[in-house]
């Protein structure tokens, strides 16, 4: 008797071992797995860079993927994704290869270029069509209807690096003012409700251009640059995760097809605006998955 209880707890024992294996097998891919199908986002506060941002997050959801999102300064971004261990995978909103060339110059070496989430980005000094001067080397003489100021956004961005540029290489009597996008917006939209003269710094693609008659002033000198916005990751992202870096390297709006999404944010807010407009053009949108 004694003996068959041996044989048994030896067989028991056995079997608990290989439990214990098979479970720790488990346990291991499906870390793997759930590691793999899970990315963060790194975006500023930039109307279109929100609008990409959550929308890959609602694409990404719908795949089972947990997606997280981080606001950061564009220095911060490319200074967090260029760090060995950094807490965040992609950036959907890289002005390249001009407006953040410095950007890139400091970090570029670390970073990935996955694809472009859009193709046909500008830049420049933007008027209401109402105001009635067409270049930059008009400024000056209707330095009084602009208040000698020209309207900006944060210093980190490119653009605010190239107005300065603009400033010294047109020999403008101008000052920028430092902002954000949505208090550049605000001015822009009090501004053309009374039809007062305004200058600011402007881009496409952005939501302003859809909600306002706008022009670029010519720029002679071409000091503001046609780029495109980039889609950066980490390095090792695409090996890490690569579904959800097929996506990214996929990921492509037109003009049109932005602003419809830029118009659906503003008209139901950032998730439900992106969540919606992804169920509208889920065919396209899951194309790239």
């Amino acid at each position: 008797m004694m003996k068959m209880m041996n044989v048994n707890l030896k067989k028991m024992s056995g079997l608990l071992l290989v439990a214990v294996m098979v479970l720790t097998v488990v346990s291991c891919n499906q870390k793997k797995t759930d590691d793999s199908k899970k990315v963060t986002i790194l975006y500023p506060n930039w109307a279109e860079g929100i609008a990409f941002t959550h929308l890959a997050k609602a694409a990404l959801e719908a795949d089972s993927f947990e997606v997280e999102l981080i606001n950061l300064e564009p220095g911060l971004i490319y200074g967090e994704l260029s760090k060995e261990n950094s807490k965040g995978d992609v950036f959907m909103d890289a002005w390249l290869p001009n407006t953040h060339a410095d950007y890139w110059a400091d970090y570029g070496d670390q970073l990935v270029q996955l694809g472009e989430s859009f193709s046909n980005g500008t830049t420049g000094l933007v008027v209401p069509s109402y105001v009635d001067i067409n270049s930059i080397e008009e400024l000056n003489a209707n330095k009084e209807k602009f208040d000698g100021e020209i309207i900006g956004i944060g210093s980190g961005a490119g653009i605010h690096a190239n107005t300065l540029k603009a400033i010294d290489a047109y020999n403008l009597d101008f000052e920028q003012i430092t902002s954000s996008g949505p208090a550049m917006v605000a001015s822009l939209q009090k501004a053309a409700r009374n039809k007062e003269w305004i200058v600011i710094t402007g881009w496409k693609p952005h939501y302003k251009w859809v909600n306002y008659d706008l022009k670029y002033l010519e720029d002679p000198q071409g000091i503001f640059p046609k780029d495109v916005c980039g889609i950066v990751s980490r390095k090792g992202f695409e090996e890490d995760k690569p579904k959800a870096a097929q996506f990214f390297k996929n990921f492509n709006l037109t003009e049109s097809q932005l602003y419809a999404l830029l118009e659906a944010i503003d008209n139901n807010g950032e998730e439900a605006g992106a969540e919606k407009w992804y169920q509208e053009n889920k065919e396209l949108v899951d194309s790239w998955k």
